[in-house]
């Protein structure tokens, strides 16, 4: 699908808004989200934008509308597993043990097929099946010393399901596991190790501020004192549908934005969708 160049810029800009925004500020990712779908809802890449900023703010209704649209346009399978994960997370791990099973899966990457079996092991848990989660996560990917973008939340899902079913000690080695494959902070795999192992951790800026609080209630000041050097002081543009095709351009750069495939896929189960 390809747009008018003013319209295709006005589309672009969203789209990276939407990546920008996603992990730290899902709703207003999702507002700019709702722009760029006014503006081309027959535009791939602007409908799993939309499905992903959807799915971040736990709309997973939407969410899945959004991916299957993207998917009939483009014919990939790339979506799979997060539209499985959405099924997860409307409260139906059945289906989303049934996508698992589908051959669809097999048309996927590597990192794709990684990632359907955390939301197959998420289905699992779902239902209370602990010990075939445990056992769908298990394989070479697992086990591999290769580390690979998804290697540090597989380990986790492992740590996590071992801890569920009451196997601390080996919970404790994956999560130490999942820890060291963690580069870029995608767990909180070094939280769960610490308090495995007891650490506590203690907030020094909120003390300061209490003892400066105290210290206002009482109209007393705390006064440093160095015994060698004395005291201190101290509007959205036209749709697809009415442009003008002279002039156009096609929209290239498709937004990476996640969570889903380029995120945390495990969802935790809800009882429905946000909405």
């Amino acid at each position: 699908m390809s747009l008018p160049k003013t319209l295709a810029e006005d589309v672009a800009k969203n789209l990276v808004m939407v990546a920008n925004l996603i992990d730290e500020e899902p709703e207003e990712a999702y507002e700019y989200s709702r722009i760029a779908l006014r503006l081309a809802s027959r535009v791939a890449a602007v409908r799993e934008a939309a499905g992903f900023a959807a799915y971040a703010t736990q709309r997973y209704t939407e969410a899945l509308a959004e991916f299957r649209a993207a998917r009939r346009m483009t014919g990939s399978v790339e979506l799979w597993p997060v539209m499985a994960d959405c099924e997860r997370g409307l409260g139906r791990p059945e289906r989303a043990m049934a996508m698992a099973g589908e051959p669809e899966v097999k048309k996927l990457d590597k990192a794709g097929q990684v990632e359907m079996r955390m939301v197959a092991a998420g289905a699992r848990r779902d239902m209370g099946q602990i010990d075939a989660a445990i056992v769908t996560l298990q394989g070479p990917e697992l086990a591999s010393n290769s580390v690979q973008p998804w290697t540090a939340r597989l380990r986790y899902a492992y740590a996590d399901a071992l801890l569920t079913a009451g196997r601390e000690a080996e919970a404790r080695e994956w999560f130490g596991k999942s820890a060291e494959a963690d580069k870029d902070g995608s767990t909180d795999a070094s939280d769960r190790l610490a308090a495995l192992d007891g650490v506590e951790f203690v907030d020094a800026l909120g003390d300061e501020a209490h003892t400066d609080e105290a210290e206002a209630d009482t109209g007393e000041v705390a006064i440093d004192v160095d015994s060698d050097a004395g005291v201190d002081a101290a509007a959205p543009a036209a749709s697809d549908d009415d442009v003008d095709v002279e002039d156009e351009v096609r929209i290239e750069a498709e937004p990476k934005a996640a969570p889903g495939i380029a995120g945390t896929l495990f969802v935790e189960p809800v009882d429905g969708d946000k909405d």
